[in-house]
């Protein structure tokens, strides 16, 4: 068996065999002390773009919610990911960020009036088949 991190909890031994299952799980039984014990679980693992991107939104000043709605990750993951890299809070309130998510076409009509991207300053970044405006215009 190939489960070099799963070693006996208790005595720490190698020596183990399957003994069923438990919710799904594959339970194992030590050779040497005769404990149950069951794997580990693995959670998804999300695409660092995912990850990034999503950190790029919270800097943006995108609040959680937002966030977990335009990528479609969870906004407890957003949240650990910030705690994680440590990602500072925006010290300054003196912009305010708006963003739309708009397909090829829409982009295009967007972007092709001036209007919209008149006084402001502007990113736009893909989401998947779709595309994001970040505009931030000075609060006033």
């Amino acid at each position: 068996m190939n489960l070099k991190e799963n070693c006996c909890p208790k005595c720490e031994s190698t020596e183990y065999i399957k003994s069923g299952f438990v919710k799904n799980r594959q339970r194992y039984k030590c050779k040497d002390c005769g404990y149950f014990f069951t794997v580990s679980k693995k959670g998804r693992e999300i695409e660092r773009k995912y990850v990034v991107k999503a950190l790029q939104l919270y800097l943006e000043g995108v609040p959680y919610r937002e966030i977990e709605r335009i990528v479609g990750v969870s906004h407890v993951s957003v949240m650990n990911w910030v705690k994680k890299y440590n990602i500072p809070r925006l010290e300054s309130d003196a912009y305010a960020p708006t963003y739309k998510v708009m397909n090829h076409s829409e982009l295009l009509t967007y972007v092709i009036n001036k209007e919209n991207l008149k006084d402001t300053s502007s990113m736009i970044t893909d989401l998947g088949d779709k595309f994001m405006v970040i505009s931030w215009k000075t609060k006033k």
